[in-house]
């Protein structure tokens, strides 16, 4: 009973704190139907809705840490209900009231105290670059190259940011990183409820961008391209932003990409939520890949904006997920019987989750899981 008279006294703080769109829901149920969860599970957001609008919901339902953010709901919403932000709200209501998952709250104490999620040390944030003759940034530089935290820490991932970096410089780029100057974006964290610790790390991160004169950012994550595209504007934080696929796609379009090898491959696209969904990017990954020679592109049943999620976004990376309601081994199995070689995104959360389904998926052996610049970088002269 205490958990839902805190939540009544919590109904209008939902709106105040972004959700404010809950109210238009009509209980059509199209947004359960586009859920993910519904595959794996029972998740019913419409009721979770309803309750809110009445101040009954229970602030302690897992429900609301279920959500990946992956905004298929959204996209099917006929109301425009902004769901994700309704999640979002209620997150960081829950969140000041101190009841937020363990998991997260140890990912928030390294994000505070290391400036990332993983917890390791700030000055070693560039190791990733080493032996690649990568210059910190300085005022002048044409772009900054932010690889995100993943790239940078995880060793699974840092092929990725070395990839990344040798295309930059064989297309003739100025740019440079900031290394232990920049941290975590703060994305994850604030789709987590956590609003404060997120304009800790952003106002951090406008400030050491201005000060040092960046205008332009490429980003490795769809995660990091969001929150400095759509979310620091609103902090302050004004700069061009783009992803690595849409420079590619550019590369590519002004003849600046020389492919002298064949990737004779059978390669399966995986859309992350983040870029799709979110930012509307399909074709340029798309006309990428099918430049390379010899690769044979083929497509998931469902692609594009039907793109079923990884399972990693919404803060979601950071918690555990049960044996048999994880969308990447469903990705994973898909793969398999399409027959794909390779398994390509261009998100390090889905790859981390998908290599992660490796471990629990059977017959994997012959599928790679691959970032879109790994496999230009493998064909380049």
């Amino acid at each position: 009973m205490e958990s839902v008279v805190i939540f009544r006294e919590g109904a209008d703080a939902i709106k105040e704190a972004g959700g404010e769109t809950f109210k238009l829901c009509f209980q059509c149920s199209l947004c359960a139907t586009a859920c993910p969860w519904n595959i794996v599970r029972s998740f019913i957001i419409p009721k979770m809705l309803r309750q809110a609008q009445f101040g009954l919901a229970d602030f302690e339902d897992e429900g609301w840490w279920l959500c990946t953010t992956c905004g298929a709901c959204v996209r099917r919403c006929p109301r425009g209900v902004e769901i994700t932000d309704i999640m979002r709200a209620v997150r960081r209501i829950v969140t000041e009231w101190g009841t937020t998952p363990a998991s997260l709250r140890s990912v928030a104490g390294s994000l505070g105290s290391m400036g990332n999620p993983l917890g390791e040390k700030q000055e070693s944030r560039a190791d990733w670059a080493k032996g690649l003759n990568v210059k910190e940034f300085t005022k002048g530089t044409e772009c900054l190259y932010f690889p995100c935290c993943m790239p940078a820490y995880d060793p699974r991932l840092t092929d990725i940011a070395r990839a990344t970096t040798k295309i930059l410089q064989q297309t003739g780029v100025n740019f440079s990183i900031f290394g232990p100057r920049e941290n975590c974006c703060g994305e994850s964290i604030r789709r987590a409820g956590n609003e404060n610790l997120f304009q800790h790390l952003a106002k951090n991160n406008i400030e050491v961008f201005i000060e040092n004169g960046v205008r332009k950012i490429i980003t490795t994550s769809p995660h990091c391209y969001t929150t400095f595209k759509n979310e620091y504007p609103e902090l302050g934080g004004n700069f061009a932003v783009i992803h690595f696929v849409e420079h590619l796609a550019g590369l590519l379009e002004g003849e600046k990409l020389n492919f002298t090898k064949e990737l004779n491959k059978k390669v399966v696209y995986h859309d992350p939520c983040y870029l799709g969904r979110h930012n509307g990017i399909y074709d340029e990954p798309r006309k990428v890949l099918k430049s390379i020679p010899g690769l044979e592109l083929i497509e998931f049943p469902e692609y594009r904006e039907n793109s079923i999620c990884c399972g990693g976004g919404g803060g979601r990376i950071w918690m555990e997920t049960k044996k048999g309601e994880r969308f990447a081994d469903l990705k994973v199995e898909q793969a398999i019987e399409l027959g794909a070689d390779i398994l390509v995104t261009a998100c390090p959360y889905c790859i981390v989750n998908f290599k992660d389904s490796f471990l629990t998926v059977g017959k994997s052996e012959a599928l790679e899981v691959r970032d879109i610049s790994e496999l230009v970088v493998s064909v380049l002269g």
